[in-house]
């Protein structure tokens, strides 16, 4: 396995579903970064399940920082998080654990691993692993928070309703956007709450689950981020979303639908606005070359329906290799759209103090 992402600022995941803690290292901060716990806190509780619509399983996310944090400020040295899991139940597992559930790592990981892999709850491929990304995540926002720089995600579409989208040309639009989102526990701009959980709950009720799309927007960020080639701002915001275990797509600005325009309605004009570059459009979604140019970033990601559904499902049995019929029991999501938010918002984050380090120097964020 490879846990770790980043260059200068190094982020590392260890733990699994239901063993004893979910642990994140971040390593690379500068020292004299501030670290509020109060804030982590705050932003795990926007990834911990809230109502019907999410999973029955609730962890207190009781953390505690080991290492790399004296007097409320980093150290230099890596800062170590220790998330305990206290509400498992493995029973769920034992009487199917061999039996592969449909869309999920369980037969990939049993044969990359040689069967020694923790199939509990999904192991180290559970979405419970992502509350460290958000607890390293919180300390990251921070950072770039006191840069000017804002992150943040909502709901685009779940179950076939539609938020409105990013005000993608219109920096100012957009930062008041951001700091609306930053309050809510169910991040929509637009009155499809209701709509969107009436969808989730309908197809609890009918033992299935629903996917959506979720939309990112970093607003502040300077031009000139980004490492082509192969490290290019795109390619490193899309590598860490595809680590996420839901999201199955990526694109950037007007993305696919840029191959059904013309050049002429594709580009983004540039222009000065008291003395900043801008661009009248963001078709782009803030990146040129694989270089940031200053706009703001918008991209959206596809998550999937969440495969653990309590329907009857036709897999195989990995301990005889034959046909077999699942019935899955147990705590699982209907959707995770919701709680997916945070964790993107947090990983692209870490993503951009990395980027920044490699561009200005590890002391930019102090």
């Amino acid at each position: 396995m490879k846990n770790s992402i980043g260059t200068s600022v190094i982020l590392t995941l260890a733990g699994e579903s239901h063993g004893e803690a979910i642990i994140a290292v971040l390593d690379g901060f500068a020292p004299g970064i501030p670290v509020d716990e109060a804030f982590i806190a705050e932003q795990l509780s926007r990834r911990r399940p809230q109502g019907a619509a999410d999973t029955a399983r609730r962890e207190p996310d009781d953390f505690r920082i080991l290492s790399g944090v004296f007097n409320g400020f980093t150290t230099g040295a890596p800062v170590s998080i220790f998330i305990p899991n206290v509400n498992t139940r493995s029973i769920d597992y034992e009487a199917t654990h061999t039996l592969a559930r449909p869309s999920h790592a369980d037969y990939t990981a049993h044969v990359k691993y040689d069967g020694f892999e923790d199939w509990r709850g999904g192991g180290h491929f559970s979405g419970r692993i992502t509350a460290g990304i958000v607890a390293a995540g919180a300390i990251a926002i921070g950072a770039l928070t006191r840069k000017g720089i804002k992150v943040g995600t909502h709901i685009l579409e779940c179950a076939g309703i539609a938020d409105k989208p990013f005000a993608a040309a219109d920096p100012e639009a957009l930062s008041d956007q951001l700091d609306t989102i930053a309050t809510l526990d169910f991040p929509v701009l637009s009155d499809v709450r209701d709509a969107m959980a009436a969808r989730i709950l309908e197809a609890k009720s009918d033992g299935d689950s629903v996917g959506g799309i979720i939309q990112t927007a970093v607003c502040g960020l300077p031009a000139g981020v980004g490492e082509p080639w192969f490290s290019s701002l795109e390619g490193e915001i899309a590598n860490a979303l595809f680590s996420i275990g839901g999201i199955k797509g990526v694109e950037f600005g007007s993305g696919f639908a840029l191959a059904g325009m013309r050049g002429s309605q594709a580009n983004d004009s540039f222009f000065n606005k008291d003395g900043q570059i801008r661009t009248a459009t963001n078709h782009s979604g803030g990146i040129n070359g694989g270089i940031s140019n200053g706009m703001p970033l918008i991209f959206n990601a596809a998550v999937k329906p969440t495969p653990s559904i309590s329907r009857p499902q036709a897999t195989i049995d990995t301990g005889s290799g034959k046909d077999a019929v699942l019935e899955l029991k147990g705590r699982h999501d209907p959707a995770i759209v919701r709680r997916i938010c945070i964790v993107a918002s947090s990983l692209v984050a870490i993503v951009l103090c990395d980027q920044l380090a490699l561009r200005f120097g590890t002391d930019y964020l102090r």
